[in-house]
């Protein structure tokens, strides 16, 4: 029995705080996990950007609000749910998430939280679980689950490789030359086609 685990931001919908710098003119947040292995140091870098600008969290939800899933990512999720079971582990925040997962058609979705002031200032982030990509496929795992795990950047590498299959989508080449053993897709179409071949196996 198969169950997929996805990341979400690049390989879903948009990278969120890349379309936030984008909105702000902030180039230092276009710095996202495909750059910054370290997770907690890239969250408090972020959070010290926005305190430093006076951002809070309703300007962050109006970029959230224009923004739409990847080209082909909702027929993709459709065809995928049709098929077997589908979970989202992402390192994104349940504050963020609301209407993208509405657009996406309301799939399962695992991520963090976020500590937010009343005046909307967001003062810091709570992690659901140390590493939780990484341990949720492992429970799965676990439950007799044959887990395909699809990600791009580097705070997905414990979860692709924790997989019975992992594979990179629309990764960067940086990310792709340090792990040459992972199999690549750069299409909907080749993500679908290496599923159906792990489901064969």
């Amino acid at each position: 029995m198969q169950m997929v685990c996805l990341d979400l931001e690049g390989v879903l919908i948009p990278e969120i705080w890349i379309a936030f710098a984008n909105k702000t003119g902030i180039e230092d947040l276009k710095r996202t996990t495909r750059d910054e292995p370290d997770y907690g140091k890239l969250m408090r870098y972020r959070l010290d950007i926005l305190d430093q600008a006076g951002l809070k969290l309703n300007q962050v939800h109006d970029v959230i609000d224009s923004l739409d899933p990847l080209p082909g990512a909702c027929e993709f999720l459709d065809w995928l749910q049709a098929r077997g079971r589908v979970v989202i582990l992402s390192d994104t925040f349940e504050e963020f998430s609301g209407p993208l997962m509405l657009k996406l058609g309301h799939p399962t979705l695992f991520c963090h939280s976020l500590i937010v002031e009343p005046d909307g200032r967001i003062a810091d982030y709570k992690l659901r679980l140390e590493n939780h990509k990484q341990k949720a496929v492992e429970a799965f795992r676990d439950l007799n689950f044959h887990v395909v795990a699809v990600g791009d950047s580097y705070n997905d590498l414990t979860m692709l490789r924790a997989a019975h299959e992992g594979i990179l989508f629309k990764a960067p080449n940086n990310v792709i030359t340090k792990n040459p053993d992972l199999p690549t897709a750069s299409t909907y179409t080749e993500l679908e086609s290496q599923i159906e071949s792990a489901r064969e196996q």
